[in-house]
């Protein structure tokens, strides 16, 4: 395999020598050797990237494969990209990514949930390539912990198991090097945002280095009675036992107290100023409460058996515990400014062991060379979770109090108490026959759910359930000499249903299919990646409430698809400029089911963004000066299902400046929604919800 790209040299068996000069730059910088063309040379698709351009990713098929030779859509947010646009949720990194809605629902600190090709992504977050479960959406992870994202697009159950058609979201976690740098600083923000910040690596030898990354911020939303504090702590190390085996550990500690807005009622949209909705708070300080942690312990084991075989091992142990109280709203307002609301219990107590073991290798048959992966996936969650909705007094939207909302004993309760066991085995097979590539993948899981569910009107009720299913994946592309590569693929995925039939029999898992049709291009004369692709996306045996003889029950009569093409680019330019733009087209239906001919919830058939940033050249009169900006477009929409709440498309301008005061210290400022738009990001039976206002953060940075 030849490459042709900006590589990263400090991991593997090559460490560099690095002067004191150097190690004074970012370690972006640290990295950046040029264009190489190389020959069977690999890079560690977690390692650092001087810029925006990453030209290996790990989530397409978990080998390393370069982009351009992968068959499927795939984007890769860097921590350069990160750093500039000031991002402090996943959200805020994904709003100039093709195929994506970033925020659907605003910003909501507790978690993130983009749409991803008309899908809804809550579920589908991973973590160093193992999935972060929770049964009601991912919880947010720091994003100053991370060394880049990777979006891969379409089904992805052959190599990750149940999960949404839409895709997968890859939070690729910062490692130790064996170089030693660090960083600290202070921001200061509006709304409040006041955070201090390190990022410390030091290698103790040539063989073994560590790595910690702390964060503590205390942060305020539009509604300033809102606030969430969050402190993290994570630690990286690199042990090279011996030539031929690495073992990493990552582990992460994360207390926050995330809160939402308990949202304005529909019957308000419209009839009162936007900006005061947006500010409003419906909830209540003296009951709202949120206390929740995350820790996350786990390695990364790499043995080279031979030049031609190799042993992969990763595992991630999550401990997660979460108690909250908030409230919702009712969309009708009678007259116009008694708003009725009702409060709500969370508690939550849940475990995820994550493990995947690969054997990787090469083989050759003629002239067609195989670089082969057998792997096997093993999951296991258990959660025990108790969810309550209370009474509680309604509140003026003209003369609000906030004496506490008296809050009702539950008038419904639900509680979980259930493990859920997921076994996978896969193989895949990367064909090269000149330049032709080819990949053929197939898996086959089992998945097992125990315990009990109850709720105060059904009492309890035995959960458990079984299923199993196969999915496969099949992509044919041509490396033309000029960094061209069309390509052609197929996917499917399943994600099994909990429940029964009206019938009594246990319901079928959803299964997803896609063909994608596209063209990547890895340009010779400049360091950029662009791509196209069309794509037909449908997901079926979703299930639909029923009403049959006079009993309402649930029948698989479901089904969706999600059409569209996605432009993207991303360059790196010599003179200073720094690009990524794309486009999306996504037509979106729902072909069976009580919601036949609707469109998907939070899917706007068009979406577009533009980022640049210019950094003045060495020497010139603004020597250290970066200065960008961007642009988002999100079109008309629908907040539910039923389509009964529509949503105005919205542009949004985001500003970012920095200056580096001296080699060690820089300062800088980003704005987002510089026009301090109030809009409405979505709308659904338990009222709407704003977007962000206008946000300012400013931070000095001290490098070494």
């Amino acid at each position: 395999m030849i490459l042709s790209l900006r590589i990263t040299l400090a991991t593997g068996a090559s460490v560099l020598a690095l002067t004191s000069a150097a190690q004074a730059q970012s370690t972006a910088d640290l990295y950046d050797l040029g264009t190489l063309v190389l020959e069977g040379a690999p890079v560690d698709p977690s390692d650092p990237v001087p810029g925006y351009v990453a030209a290996t990713a790990q989530t397409a098929t978990k080998t390393g494969t370069p982009v351009l030779e992968t068959q499927q859509a795939i984007s890769v947010i860097t921590g350069e990209q990160i750093e500039d646009q000031g991002a402090t949720t996943l959200g805020d990194t994904l709003g100039y990514t093709a195929g994506l809605t970033a925020q659907p629902f605003g910003t909501d600190p507790r978690f993130d949930a983009p749409t991803i090709r008309g899908f809804n992504g809550a579920d589908a977050q991973y973590l160093n390539g193992l999935r972060i479960l929770r049964d009601f959406g991912a919880p947010s992870f720091e994003i100053y912990a991370l060394e880049r994202i990777e979006v891969l697009k379409g089904p992805a159950s052959v190599l990750y198991g149940a999960g949404i058609p839409g895709g997968v979201i890859n939070q690729v976690q910062k490692r130790a090097q064996f170089l030693s740098f660090g960083e600290l600083g202070v921001g200061v923000g509006d709304p409040k945002a006041t955070e201090g910040f390190v990022d410390y690596n030091h290698a103790f030898s040539e063989r073994f280095a560590a790595r910690v990354t702390t964060v503590a911020r205390d942060s305020e939303e539009d509604v300033e009675d809102l606030t969430n504090t969050r402190q993290y702590l994570g630690l990286a190390t690199r042990w090279d036992m011996t030539d031929a085996t690495t073992l990493q550990f990552l582990g992460s500690w994360q207390k926050d107290t995330p809160l939402t807005p308990a949202g304005v009622p529909f019957d308000l949209i419209g009839d009162a100023d936007d900006e005061d909705l947006r500010e409003f708070y419906a909830g209540d300080r003296r009951d709202d409460d949120s206390d929740r942690r995350t820790v996350n312990l786990g390695f990364e084991l790499s043995h080279e058996f031979n030049e031609t075989w190799g042993l992969d091992v990763n595992f991630r142990h999550q401990k997660f515990d979460w108690d909250y109280t908030g409230f919702y709203v009712n969309n009708a307002v009678a007259d116009g400014d008694t708003i009725t609301r009702g409060g709500n219990y969370q508690f939550e107590d849940s475990f995820t062991n994550n493990l995947d073991v690969r054997l990787r290798g090469s083989a050759q048959t003629g002239a067609v060379a195989h670089d082969l992966l057998f792997g096997l996936d093993l999951r296991r969650y258990g959660v025990t979770n108790r969810t309550d909705f209370l009474y509680a007094d309604p509140i003026s939207f003209s003369n609000p109090s906030y004496d506490g909302a008296n809050l009702s004993a539950p008038w419904y309760t639900a509680i979980d108490d259930l493990t859920l066991e997921q076994v996978g085995v896969y193989a895949q097979d990367e064909i090269s026959v000149g330049r032709w590539r080819g990949s053929l993948a197939l898996r086959h899981d089992w998945a097992e759910q125990t315990g009990t569910t109850f709720t105060n009107f059904a009492g309890t009720s035995e959960a458990d359930q079984s299923d199993q299913a196969t999915t496969g994946r099949a992509g044919l592309s041509y490396v033309f000499d000029n960094g061209v590569a069309p390509y052609l693929s197929y996917a499917t995925s399943f994600d099994p249903e909990v429940g029964s039939t009206i019938d009594g029999s246990a319901l079928e898992p959803t299964t997803g299919k896609q063909w994608e049709l596209g063209v990547k291009w890895q340009p010779l004369g400049f360091d950029g990646f662009f791509s196209a692709a069309l794509f037909d996306l449908r997901q079926e045996n979703l299930s639909a409430s029923v009403t049959e003889n006079g009993i309402t029950g649930t029948r698989q009569i479901g089904e969706v698809r999600s059409r569209g093409l996605e432009l993207e680019g991303t360059a790196d330019l010599a003179n200073g400029w720094n690009v990524r733009g794309q486009y999306t087209w996504n037509d979106t239906e729902q072909t069976k089911g009580d919601n036949e001919g609707n469109k998907m919830a939070n899917a706007p058939e068009h979406n577009a963004s533009l980022w640049l940033n210019y950094g003045f050249a060495t020497g010139s009169a603004l020597d250290g000066l970066q200065l960008g900006g961007g642009v988002r477009y999100v079109g008309e929409r629908y907040g539910d299902a039923g389509n009964l709440y529509e949503m105005e498309d919205v542009t949004l301008v985001d500003l970012q400046a920095s200056y580096a005061i001296n080699a060690d210290m820089d300062l800088s400022v980003n704005v987002s929604n510089l026009a301090d738009k109030a809009y409405v990001a979505n709308c659904g039976s338990f009222g709407c919800y704003y977007g962000d206002g206008r946000t300012v953060q400013a931070r000095l940075t001290y490098k070494w």
